[in-house]
């Protein structure tokens, strides 16, 4: 795909297409090919950018549901109408196959409609006072605000629609929003800008600034974007904690999510292919992309050699090939990490059975056996395509196993038992608890999260909203009950 253009794709300061006093080429991660040139805003730039978010905060806050709303669904259909355009981007910034770059621009789709669904919807509450004498005659109406305008910073892997879990929630409450898209991936935010751009937004609503990590601290530490909402590496989120402490700091911070197959399940060969799918879509480079297989000893005879025959069955290739399942990871050292992190395995008496190997980014669907507790495959998050699996006695002892972990985002239980499927949302220490499934599933409008070193604060759209805004109370004195 040839999406070079003559002159940088612009920054969207405030609103406004604009070039920048420097730019960034991206390149694509399986063949390294110039992609296009990007605008890199200047620091007059960022300055104006945020101070028109915070100049209008006061007054987008009070804008009418009904005018957010329809700019969100203006964003839904835009979106919609460009699908085959933005999904060829992603493929072209990020790497993913195309089948689940559509997959992405599909869910962004949802992302935009569902914000603008619940934007009409987000109601306060009213309370009577009068449960006791002090408060007769007092009703108190509680709404939600906007804390204020927020900085969200976008990760690479979903290069469209973790951009759009960060803006359509603040998009949807009125709270002013200056994004950071990873400088990998930042071609499809820009697009998202050219949507944005067409709507009814006041001036300030938005920013798109395609800036270098470095060049990041100073918006986290500005107190005029009081709200940090993060989706990224873990040493990085919580050092944003640090640098501002007083802010309200929403991270995402992935894990080493776990799929655990019991004795019950019916349809192991369905489990294993499940498990090869989302152990290595998106090259792995997915928070809860399969990481960990813990079987129960009874049928792990039965099931391995499926899931080492599902694990083989992974395409690599040319992401723009339609029979590729598992294309680069995000450039050439990423691969390099995550091979050596194999090979530390194997050395420390772990069973390769599939894989190992890389071609340039693109590394081959690899699977673990017998891999130590204290390895890198197990302990931390590869985010490469690596699945290492572990054999247990019992659905007690896997459940011991998924919640010995530094991580808590989601985890993935076969099981046909309600009582086990009870247990387990009872037992686990993590976020999401995803029954009859892989951890990978993750329906858009519900609470995403996760807890220890997975991070604080929730997605989903009415969960986010939730989390940008606070309440405020109004109580009306001398009102006849």
């Amino acid at each position: 795909m040839d999406t070079i253009t003559p002159e940088p794709r612009p920054a969207w300061i405030a609103g406004h297409a604009e070039q920048g006093e420097g730019t960034l080429v991206v390149t694509h991660p399986f063949d390294g090919s110039e992609v296009a040139t990007v605008a890199v805003p200047g620091a007059e730039q960022v300055e104006r950018a945020v101070a028109a978010a915070a100049a209008v905060a006061a007054e987008f806050r009070r804008a009418p549901a009904h005018s957010r709303a329809a700019a969100l669904e203006h964003v839904s259909r835009g979106l919609a109408a460009r699908a085959d355009e933005i999904a060829e981007v992603i493929t072209a910034e990020n790497g993913k196959p195309l089948r689940w770059a559509e997959a992405e621009v599909s869910r962004a789709i949802s992302v935009f409609r569902i914000a603008a669904e619940e934007a009409r919807r987000f109601n306060g509450e009213m309370q009577r006072l009068d449960s006791d004498p002090a408060g007769e005659e007092r009703l108190a109406l509680v709404t939600r605000v906007p804390r204020g305008p927020v900085l969200g910073i976008a990760p690479f892997n979903f290069p469209l629609n973790l951009v759009a879990h960060k803006v359509a929630p603040a998009l949807a409450v009125g709270a002013p929003i200056v994004i950071k898209p990873a400088p990998r991936t930042p071609l499809s935010a820009l697009i998202l800008g050219e949507i944005l751009a067409e709507t009814d937004l006041p001036e300030g609503a938005f920013s798109v600034l395609p800036l270098g990590n470095e060049e990041t601290a100073g918006l986290v530490r500005d107190p005029r974007l009081p709200v940090v909402s993060f989706t990224g590496s873990g040493p990085v989120g919580w050092s944003l904690t640090d640098a501002a402490p007083r802010k309200h700091v929403v991270l995402e911070l992935g894990g080493n999510a776990a799929a655990v197959v019991l004795a019950d399940w019916p349809d192991l060969e369905g489990a294993a292919e499940r498990i090869a799918t989302f152990g290595n879509y998106q090259a792995g480079q997915s928070c809860i992309a399969v990481q960990r297989v813990i079987v129960e000893r009874e049928i792990a005879g039965e099931f391995l050699p499926k899931l080492e025959a599902a694990v083989r069955g992974q395409a690599t290739g040319d992401p723009y090939d339609t029979t590729v399942s598992v294309g680069p990871v995000v450039d050439e050292a990423a691969a390099e990490r995550v091979v050596s992190w194999v090979d530390e395995a194997v050395q420390a008496g772990a069973t390769l059975l599939v894989g190992g190997a890389r071609d340039g980014a693109t590394v081959q669907p690899t699977l673990l056996a017998d891999v130590p507790a204290s390895a890198k495959v197990w302990a931390e998050e590869v985010f490469g395509p690596v699945l290492a699996v572990s054999v247990v006695d019992s659905a007690q002892d896997a459940f011991a196993a998924v919640n010995d972990s530094d991580y808590g985002l989601q985890a993935g239980i076969f099981t046909r038992d309600v009582r086990l499927a009870f247990e387990a949302a009872a037992t686990l220490d993590v976020g999401g608890v995803i029954v009859g499934d892989v951890p990978s599933y993750r329906a858009d409008q519900m609470p995403y999260g996760g807890v220890k070193g997975s991070g604080v604060g929730r997605e989903g759209v009415l969960p986010a909203m939730r989390d940008l805004t606070v309440e405020r109370v109004t109580v009306l004195t001398g009102v006849p009950l």
